[in-house]
């Protein structure tokens, strides 16, 4: 019966990582993918030149989705702690 519930919320919890993650790293995933074409276009082999637009891509990226992620944080919290009052 414990490891039910403890194969359920660590099963929901790393699904909540991943959908939390997601969106910063799919905003990286595709500056860096265009800065790389824009850098193997232009022949620029600066290593540096990614890290600007990831960040700024990153941070709109969260702010965008940071309030259905937090909530969606807040809802796991609020089954974790459910499950634990529970016993």
């Amino acid at each position: 019966m414990v490891s039910d519930i403890i194969t359920s919320l660590t099963k929901e919890a790393i699904f909540v990582t991943v959908i939390a993650s997601m969106p910063a790293i799919l905003a990286s995933l595709i500056i860096g993918l265009l800065v790389a074409i824009f850098s193997a276009t232009t022949q620029i082999q600066e290593q540096t030149l990614s890290f600007a637009p990831k960040m700024v891509a990153v941070y709109l990226a969260l702010l965008a989705f940071g309030a259905p992620i937090f909530a969606m944080v807040i809802n796991f919290s609020k089954t974790c702690f459910a499950q634990i009052l529970n016993f």
